[in-house]
């Protein structure tokens, strides 16, 4: 600050000697210079309404905060974790009369968000993942155990349930999101209490990051570290937007790029694992190769081209006659872009329900309609 303070008065005063310097050849060196034409530029004219209404914002997002805080709680696991041991000290431990320790003790932290009265919690797959115990701890200060009703790897979300009453639930938000929206993200990073960090959607829609198998986060710049997995991100009405997953950072703290699974894919996992204990999801049984978003943006050139790598043997897609090499250009009228949006939207779909793909095979394109089989459980 003292530098940047000191060399600002000397930039104002080199503009002024610069400028005397100059005018002293003004005479002389614009007097026999002809008068320029004016110059007729074709700008277009404002309209009368051209200056839009001044915006204005809440003065404070208290009441936000008053609504949602209260439904986030932190969440602390405990697991036992095999360890190996050095020969050596292991010698020297029974020379003592020592038993070598083969396991140990290994906690974490995360958050989570109450979704309903009746005690169901959504957060991070990865937060509760190998769990030997879930501890929850309320707003009010309340700590319960909490039972692992399910979970969903393939977007990182889980379910816990709290025996609990009187508990404050955060509603979904409904209204579609826009770039630019206020956010809040609430949670408890690092472990020092919880903490709401404040920022905007900075990006929708995001999509073949590798973190999940099926994703759509919003990226926001609100400030997300570590022990904010599975917390919430709010709007400014304190209604859930997404559950705050993942940061791109080169240091392990926020740099302004955090991604969060968006509502509505939340809210779909929350009601299957009930419903199920797992997330029903539509299988082909094939694999495939192709750009994903992550490679560079999606387009419809050779570059990007979606093909079908391998069939299982007497699965949906090998019933339906699509074979190893098939460009996949068209599912269910909605042209094929990138790899990622074809597991997306053969996800989508449920088991036994009739989809018409169409590939390009030796330079023709084929209709094949396809049988629906259920995604095996991932691992």
């Amino acid at each position: 600050m003292m530098r940047a303070a000191t060399a600002l008065p000397w930039i104002l005063l080199a503009g002024v000697v610069g400028y005397v310097g100059v005018e002293k050849q003004w005479p002389d060196a614009f007097s026999s210079s002809p008068t320029p034409a004016p110059i007729t530029l074709n700008l277009p004219q404002p309209s009368e309404n051209a200056n839009p209404p001044a915006l204005s914002g809440p003065i404070s997002y208290a009441p936000a905060v008053a609504k949602a805080a209260p439904a986030v709680v932190n969440i602390y696991t405990t697991q036992t974790v095999k360890q190996n041991i050095d020969p050596f000290l292991e010698q020297w431990l029974r020379f003592h009369g020592q038993a070598a320790p083969r396991e140990r003790s290994a906690s974490s932290l995360g958050s989570g968000v109450i979704v309903s009265s009746d005690g169901y919690v959504l957060t991070n797959a990865h937060v509760v993942a190998g769990a030997d115990e879930i501890l929850v701890a309320t707003h009010d200060g309340r700590e319960v155990q909490a039972k692992l009703i399910g979970t969903d790897p393939d977007t990182d979300l889980a379910v816990l349930k709290i025996a609990l009453s009187d508990l404050p639930a955060l509603p979904f938000r409904q209204n579609p999101s826009a770039v630019g929206d206020v956010v809040l993200a609430i949670g408890n990073p690092f472990g020092v209490g919880q903490t709401v960090t404040q920022g905007i959607i900075s990006a929708l829609g995001r999509s073949g990051l590798g973190i999940n198998t099926y994703e759509d986060f919003i990226q926001t710049d609100a400030a997300i570290n570590p022990g904010n997995s599975g917390g919430a991100l709010i709007d400014v009405q304190g209604n859930l937007m997404g559950i705050n997953t993942a940061i791109y950072s080169r240091s392990g703290g926020s740099m302004g790029i955090g991604f969060a699974i968006a509502a509505p894919i939340a809210q779909q996992v929350l009601q299957e694992i009930i419903a199920h204990g797992h997330v029903v999801r539509g299988w082909l049984g094939i694999e495939i190769a192709g750009q994903s978003h992550r490679d560079g943006p999606p387009s419809r050139s050779k570059d990007s081209q979606v093909t079908v790598a391998a069939v299982m043997k007497g699965g949906p897609a090998d019933r339906a006659g699509l074979k190893p090499g098939d460009e996949i250009i068209n599912i269910e009228d909605k042209d094929v872009i990138s790899a990622d949006q074809v597991i997306r939207q053969i996800g989508g779909y449920k088991p036994n329900a009739k989809v018409t793909i169409v590939v390009r095979r030796d330079k023709e394109e084929k209709a094949l309609t396809v049988t629906m089989g259920e995604r095996p459980k991932a691992n």
